[in-house]
């Protein structure tokens, strides 16, 4: 079996950066993953915080990142890893055709979209119930639609949606946003948005599509249904764990230390599936160069 220095698992930015600083350190590494090179950014439609770009769509800034590994040498397969096994001085990395062996693995497997739970949500998925604004929102062209949400990514989307719909309702657990200072800014002076303090959705209404949405004030107790063509979900994220065992908190996120060593020698933890404060791109790409450098110092 041919056996790798260093196997990446996910190409979003911390994989593709460790991919890029693993090529410089001439690591002999390989980077795998399912649904090609981007992760969750992809799906966003302005990126404002990313230094040296004003601005720019996800999509554009993954693909500079995917040139410039590819012109380094780096190979990706695209495959789903289904499993990574600890054998002491190797790493077992499964997919349904092919096992990798490796003496080193960063996890960069990312985070999916976290469900709100509520009746009505999966029944609708892909016929209303959406969580991609990027993706979906051209569908609702002129209809009033909910965004569910307060963090970074629900008001940078509920922003891209005001320029397609006729109106935003964003419903809020809370009665101040969680993003930063500037979108709130700008989502509250937006005149086809409109918020919806401390509330819930308890339940989407809908047959074969979206027509509406039951809300809790969670406050008062009171309900009250909402009419509208689409709800967009953006409640947090679930991290993609579930292939390996090792230390995690209680939602799944990798337990790593300073240098983002997990629970196994060996193994490192980069990006939206680690336990961390803030999930952006600068950080993610400062994780997996820093992962790198501490794979190289557990190299030898």
């Amino acid at each position: 079996m041919n056996i790798y220095d260093l196997i990446i698992v996910g190409g979003g930015p911390a994989g593709v950066t460790a991919g890029i600083y693993a090529q410089r350190a001439r690591l002999k590494t390989i980077l795998l993953e399912k649904l090609g090179v981007g992760g969750q950014i992809i799906l966003s439609d302005l990126v404002e915080n990313y230094p040296g770009f004003q601005e720019i769509s996800g999509f554009d800034l993954m693909q500079k990142f995917e040139a410039q590994a590819k012109t380094l040498g780096l190979t990706i397969d695209d495959c789903e890893v289904t499993r990574v096994t600890d054998k002491g001085e190797h790493k077992i990395v499964k997919t349904p055709d092919h096992d990798y062996m490796a003496k080193s693995v960063i996890i960069a497997s990312g985070s999916k979209s976290r469900r709100l739970g509520v009746k009505g949500e999966e029944a609708l998925i892909g016929k209303g119930v959406s969580f991609c604004a990027t993706c979906d929102g051209f569908f609702f062209r002129g209809k009033d639609i909910v965004l569910v949400g307060g963090g970074n990514s629900a008001i940078t989307e509920a922003l891209y949606l005001a320029k397609i719909v006729n109106k935003v309702y964003v419903v809020h657990r809370r009665s101040e946003l969680r993003a930063e200072k500037i979108l709130q800014e700008r989502a509250l002076e937006n005149p086809v948005i409109e918020f919806v303090w401390d509330s819930v959705v308890e339940e989407i209404i809908g047959n074969n599509v979206v027509t509406g949405v039951v809300l809790r004030n969670v406050k008062t107790k009171e309900r009250s249904e909402l009419a509208v063509g689409g709800v967009f979900v953006y409640v947090g994220i679930t991290p993609n764990t579930e292939f390996i065992d090792l230390e995690k908190d209680e939602n799944g996120f990798i337990h790593t230390d300073r240098s983002l060593a997990t629970s196994i020698p060996g193994i490192f933890a980069v990006g939206d599936c680690r336990q961390t404060e803030l999930r952006q791109v600068a950080t993610a790409v400062g994780d997996g160069a820093l992962a790198v450098t501490s794979v190289e110092r557990y190299l030898g």
